[in-house]
């Protein structure tokens, strides 16, 4: 019963990291072909380095690692292996809490920082071409123009602003679609947790079944 019992979690586990290690190399590929063509540049000036492309490639890249070593932490019995995966987990989660504390705490201090860096790229618009494709991308996505309306251009709005005579602004579009989303996106956060509070609980059974068959089998 012990050793059968030690296949099927062992296998499961292999099963459930290697889903997500695919989904890290499709996440990382796409950031990579959004990093060579640079689709959506640059919205934050003073952050030249937060652009759609990096975060992917930095989320692919850890998804990679932890299913990497969840896998191979499986399929060879390796507790190291286990164990490193469980805490490299448990970081992870304990990680999104605080990030999800810090901006529920936050909030308005983050909004008022998010709307001045917009303003700000604005004008970098018309002299850094990756700025320009980022909000080009994002008033034709949302059908906005500039962060609090059209009155935010100097010159002549650019060609991706709708042509309606009321076009809102790009800040109160997606703040608009955050709220209206807000419990798609609250059931996705909470998928994400609960299934990675299952893969630290199957690493941690894993781990005492290996325990439990070598005092079987005295080793």
């Amino acid at each position: 019963m012990g050793m059968s019992s030690l296949k099927l979690l062992k296998y499961i586990l292999f099963s459930f990291n290697l889903f997500f290690w695919f989904c890290g190399c499709c996440i990382l590929g796409f950031g990579i072909y959004l990093l060579i063509h640079n689709n959506f540049g640059v919205l934050f000036h003073k952050l030249p380095s937060l652009t759609l492309g990096n975060v992917l490639i930095i989320v692919g890249i850890i998804i990679m690692v932890v299913a990497f070593m969840g896998c191979t932490g499986s399929i060879k019995e390796n507790k190291c292996l286990l164990m490193s995966f469980f805490a490299l987990l448990l970081i992870i989660l304990l990680a999104e809490v605080t990030l999800a504390i810090l901006l529920f705490m936050y909030e308005q201090k983050l909004s008022v920082y998010v709307a001045e860096g917009l303003t700000d790229s604005i004008h970098h618009y018309y002299s850094d071409n990756s700025t320009k494709m980022a909000w080009d991308s994002i008033q034709s996505f949302l059908q906005c123009c500039g962060v609090n309306g059209t009155s935010d251009w100097t010159n002549k709005p650019p060609a991706s602003c709708p042509s309606k005579a009321e076009t809102k602004g790009c800040y109160m579009k997606a703040k608009l679609w955050f709220h209206s989303n807000f419990l798609y996106i609250g059931i996705i956060t909470i998928c994400i947790c609960v299934i990675q509070v299952l893969g630290m609980s199957f690493a941690l059974t894993l781990n005492c079944q290996i325990d439990k068959t070598s005092q079987v089998l005295g080793l």
